[in-house]
């Protein structure tokens, strides 16, 4: 079966990141069935939409909002699917709901309209932050970055609140629309990547 306007996906390992396996045993990170932060974003498609270009393909690997795994309690405390359930482990997926998406053994690629930022340490000594607010290194973006001159491994700011995270082979980064890129710095010398050891844990 083909959607006319929708990919038809499956997640790429279950719908949930909640349980990691540490020294050989299981160790659940959350029990909370409505914490977005813990469901699955990975999937693999399945099919593609009848309408539409052809950017993804059957068997590529896709980054997608939290929402279209996720599971939720209703008003009378019953767990439900999203409205992108089909059946079984597959789910409908609008292309507006694909941030990222790769072929076997080739690198991700931004979809259209959003960009994938690493964070930067914050250089002020006097700031208990670790992070530099709104700025970061650019790991994926889409040909609307690319043709306003900005590409992979450019340092950039963004406006406040356009920042969402994810964990991306292992590190954070930041999804970021691609209109909230608001400036281009150059490079000083002295900028290192935040990377969180925690991201890297399996």
């Amino acid at each position: 079966m083909r959607a006319p306007y929708s990919y038809i996906i499956r997640p790429e390992e279950g719908r949930t990141t909640s349980v990691k396996e540490v020294g050989g045993q299981e160790l659940i990170l959350n029990t909370e069935l409505q914490n977005h932060q813990y469901v699955s974003r990975s999937g693999i498609v399945l099919e593609k939409p009848i309408v539409g270009d052809d950017k993804i393909r059957k068997g590529d690997n896709v980054i997608v909002h939290h929402n279209v795994f996720r599971r939720f309690y209703d008003v009378r405390g019953g767990e439900k699917n999203s409205a992108s359930y089909y059946k079984e482990d597959k789910f409908f997926c609008y292309p507006d709901q694909i941030f990222l998406y790769k072929k076997a053994g080739l690198d991700w690629k931004a979809f259209e309209g959003f960009c994938f930022i690493k964070p930067l340490e914050s250089q002020d000594d006097l700031s208990l932050e670790k992070e530099h607010a709104l700025k970061g290194v650019v790991k994926y973006l889409d040909d609307g970055l690319r043709s306003a001159g900005i590409e992979k491994g450019d340092i950039v700011g963004f406006t406040p609140g356009s920042e969402y995270e994810f964990i991306i082979d292992g590190q954070r980064l930041y999804r970021v629309h691609t209109k909230s890129i608001s400036i281009k710095y150059e490079r000083e010398g002295n900028e290192r990547e935040y990377n969180q050891g925690w991201t890297q844990s399996n």
